[in-house]
């Protein structure tokens, strides 16, 4: 209108400058892009949720195993009570005390040369 391109007809127009033409936005594709934006966040903060949910079940199960452990420490320490109980009420002897103990002393020394050997194999 500016330009006085309305004063004749449609048929007098004979070109248009394009560089004066203003296009409109697309909005259409400021709205998929939006959306798209939208459900990356919303992925990511999923994703985290995730994360840390994991974390906070690998931190449950750490203290589980620590629990246990000193379920099982507890559990030991009552087991020289226990023998002491036994050998007082005769209920356990001393010559099946003293194969007791050749058998933790036997036991430990496996464990030891199976120890040993699994560092040469490993080297």
């Amino acid at each position: 209108m500016k330009k006085g391109l309305d004063a004749g007809t449609a048929f007098e127009i004979l070109s248009i400058d394009i560089a004066d033409v203003d296009v409109g936005k697309n909005i259409g594709a400021i709205l998929q892009t939006d959306q798209a934006e939208a459900d990356k966040k919303i992925a990511q903060a999923k994703a985290e949720q995730r994360r840390a949910l994991a974390v906070a079940q690998e931190q449950e199960m750490k203290a589980r195993v620590q629990e246990m452990r000193a379920k099982v420490v507890e559990a030991e320490a009552e087991v020289p009570k226990a023998m002491a109980e036994a050998l007082r009420k005769g209920k356990l002897g001393v010559m099946d005390y003293y194969n007791l103990k050749n058998i933790e002393a036997d036991t430990s020394m496996r464990d030891s040369i199976s120890e040993t050997s699994k560092k040469k194999e490993n080297k």
